[in-house]
C-alpha cells in the first residue's frame, strides 16, 4: 500500500557530504512515522534518524549516537518526499541505506516500528 523509493546515495571521502531523498506514495495514516537505516556488510540492520508527524508526536526526530550533529532527518510540506542530509561522513557510515515507513505512536530507532521499506541506497565512504 505504500512505497518508497530512495536515491542520492554515491561514493564520497570522509568529510564530504551526501543528501539522500524518499519519494513516498500511498495513504499518508499509514505513513505518519518515517525513518533511514543502515546495514553495514556483515552487520544487522540499525535505525539511523526518525521523524514522527502523529498528532501526538508531531514532527518529533530522533537519531542514533553514531550520528547526532551530523545528519539531519527532514520532510517536505507535502508529507511526499523525506530527506537524510549527511554532512562530515565517515568511513563507518558506509552501507545500504534503506528509507521506511510505519504508523506507530512511538516512531523509535527499531524495524517493529515500521512496515513499509524501499529497496536501499548504497553510501561509500573512503578514507
Amino acid at each position: 500500500q505504500v512505497q518508497l523509493v530512495e536515491s542520492g546515495g554515491g561514493s564520497v571521502q570522509a568529510g564530504g557530504s551526501l543528501r539522500l531523498s524518499c519519494v513516498a506514495s500511498g495513504p499518508h495514516y499509514r505513513r505518519t512515522c518515517m525513518g533511514w537505516f543502515r546495514q553495514a556488510p556483515g552487520k544487522e540492520r540499525v535505525g539511523v534518524a526518525t521523524i514522527n508527524d502523529h498528532s501526538v508526536y508531531r514532527n518529533v526526530v530522533d537519531y542514533v549516537d553514531a550520528v547526532k550533529g551530523r545528519f539531519t532527518i527532514s520532510q517536505d510540506n507535502a508529507k511526499s518526499t523525506l530527506h537524510l542530509q549527511m554532512n562530515s561522513l565517515k568511513p563507518e557510515d558506509t552501507g545500504m541505506y534503506y528509507c521506511a515507513a510505519g504508523f506507530s505512536i512511538g516512531c523509535d530507532l527499531r524495524e517493529a516500528d515500521f512496515d513499509s521499506w524501499g529497496q536501499g541506497t548504497q553510501v561509500t565512504v573512503s578514507s
